[in-house]
């Protein structure tokens, strides 16, 4: 008994868990992260199937600025074959490649070299 002749009673303080009320006054979904794009696309496996499917002429310039006129006739991973009319069929790894186009594409276009001559 205390002082004034009541009873001790025994109370238990109760906090709220602050984690459990931070979940609930957050926003209902989470922002997730970005994912990350793929490896691969298939842009380029698409593209030579179609160049090679319909063997269409190409022109195949190298990194030193030669061109190389052929089809397309397979490629890989890390390289291409282009075969070639009246010259040998040539194995092209694709590090050495600047770009390639359509050789109707260049064909009514002169490059820069041939209008300053």
């Amino acid at each position: 008994m205390n002082k004034k002749g009541e009873e001790m009673i025994n109370r238990k303080l109760i906090r709220p868990n602050l984690s459990e009320l931070k979940d609930k006054m957050a926003p209902s979904h989470r922002p997730q992260r970005k994912q990350i794009p793929p490896e691969q696309t298939n842009a380029e496996a698409f593209y030579y199937l179609k160049q090679m499917n319909s063997k269409t002429p190409m022109v195949v310039v190298l990194n030193d600025g030669e061109e190389l006129r052929g089809v397309i006739e397979w490629y890989d991973r890390t390289c291409i074959k282009v075969n070639r009319e009246g010259a040998p069929n040539l194995l092209v790894s694709k590090h050495s490649i600047k770009y390639m186009y359509k050789a109707e594409e260049g064909a009514g276009s002169k490059s820069p070299v041939e209008e300053s001559l």
